[in-house]
């Protein structure tokens, strides 16, 4: 239905963290706009965390939700250390390195897998609103898990080989179809679909 997406891994681990924060609550356009206006307002990652939370909220205001985004990426920032080195996690055990992303302030298991993800190509599938939604219907997860656990059901029903295509055709399925009131109509995966509405909007 989608095609197979190649992930191109970046390799900027702090730019990939400080991204997913702006994406949290918000559109990929608001983030990349607050993305933008960030590295264009401060000369790098270290000027971000020494600078005021006030002036970090000026900075990333087109992309809304300034003053809860400003501290989380400030204080995650400090947290990282004063070298703000995080390309250790390449090569470190994945359970060591999601425990050390999850354990900076504002990050959860999304930010984290989306850091392994898109700076590395290492396996994850981080679950976002569309990822939990489509996944519930289609009885991947049990009804209504916790987001936690979604993430761990995901991770043992898919080959690592396949998670970065599954993770963003889910996404992808999850805005043209499979919308909060789906487009069952003309979904490719109704067949398999353990959605109670489905038939009624066929």
């Amino acid at each position: 239905m989608y095609g197979r997406p190649v992930n191109v891994p970046h390799r900027e681990p702090v730019d990939e963290l400080v991204r997913t924060i702006l994406s949290q609550a918000t559109s990929d356009a608001n983030r990349d706009r607050a993305f933008a206006a960030l590295v264009e307002h401060f000369p790098n990652w270290e000027a971000v965390r020494d600078a005021p939370t006030e002036e970090i909220e000026v900075a990333i205001r087109p992309g809304g939700l300034s003053r809860q985004k400003a501290p989380r990426i400030k204080q995650a920032l400090e947290a990282i250390g004063p070298e703000l080195d995080l390309d250790w996690l390449e090569t470190a055990e994945r359970d060591e390195a999601i425990g050390f992303l999850t354990g900076l302030p504002g990050v959860g298991r999304k930010t984290a897998a989306c850091v392994q993800v898109f700076t590395w190509d290492h396996p994850e599938i981080p679950v976002d609103v569309h990822v939990h939604r489509v996944g519930g219907r289609l009885g991947l997860f049990r009804p209504n898990a916790p987001f936690e656990e979604a993430h761990d059901e995901m991770l043992r029903l898919v080959d690592p080989e396949d998670a970065y295509e599954f993770h963003m055709n889910l996404i992808r399925h999850g805005r043209a179809r499979c919308r909060p009131r789906p487009r069952c109509g003309d979904c490719g995966l109704k067949r398999m679909c353990r959605y109670p509405g489905r038939l009624a909007d066929s």
